[in-house]
């Protein structure tokens, strides 16, 4: 959710949309673009996220556009934040895709929109849907993947801590118990980005696990 200082400045970063119409999903942008959509009062609202641009901006950051009925309506700077019938809705972005693309209401009630059914995300829904058990131990697999490497992590930074002299002498040293060489860390590392980009396909974000 946006406070109300940040609500007041993502709104401020709205810019109108210039009419052009919606593309639609291609099989190479699976990685690269999130698009989710909702209906209000009749009419189709979607939110359309160009992730690669996230690469080519100076501060990093991608923007998302809105399109009401195929028709672009608005674009904003993420985290980004439109005003539609009956509440707004909100997009935030983590370092994976996207961890919030919601619609609030005025008293607080929110609902995930729908991702396209073509799109990463899209497919990622149709699997829980229709295999749910296989989806919850995907799901369970990413969430072990990501405390086993913060543990990990946690561990050796502790033992490099432990190795400054300052340190060594007021708390003695600490030896992790497991020592892995610089492939198991790249591996790790792998692991770890591909099981935060599957929890990204579900909107799910922890700032402890995946902001690690």
């Amino acid at each position: 959710m946006f406070t109300e200082l940040r609500r007041r400045r993502a709104l401020e970063r709205v810019k109108p949309g210039n009419g052009r119409p919606l593309k639609r999903f291609r099989w190479w942008q699976h990685l690269s673009r999130a698009l989710y959509s909702i209906r209000l009062d009749g009419d189709l609202y979607t939110v359309d996220v160009p992730l690669w641009r996230r690469l080519t901006t100076e501060d990093g950051k991608a923007s998302a556009h809105l399109y009401v009925n195929g028709r672009h309506y608005a674009e904003s700077k993420l985290p980004a934040l439109f005003e539609v019938p009956g509440g707004t809705i909100e997009v935030k972005p983590s370092s994976f895709g996207l961890k919030r693309s919601h619609y609030v209401t005025g008293d607080g009630a929110e609902r995930q929109l729908t991702p396209d059914p073509a799109s990463a995300e899209g497919r990622r829904a149709r699997l829980a849907a229709e295999h749910p058990v296989l989806s919850g131990a995907i799901g369970g697999l990413s969430l072990l993947v990501l405390v086993v490497s913060l543990a990990l992590l946690l561990m050796q930074l502790a033992e490099k801590l432990s190795q400054i002299p300052p340190v060594a002498e007021q708390v003695g040293t600490f030896t992790s118990f497991v020592t892995l060489t610089g492939w198991a860390n790249f591996a790790l590392g792998v692991a770890a980005a591909v099981a935060s980009t599957e929890r990204a396909l579900r909107l799910r974000y922890s700032r402890i696990l995946d902001g690690s």
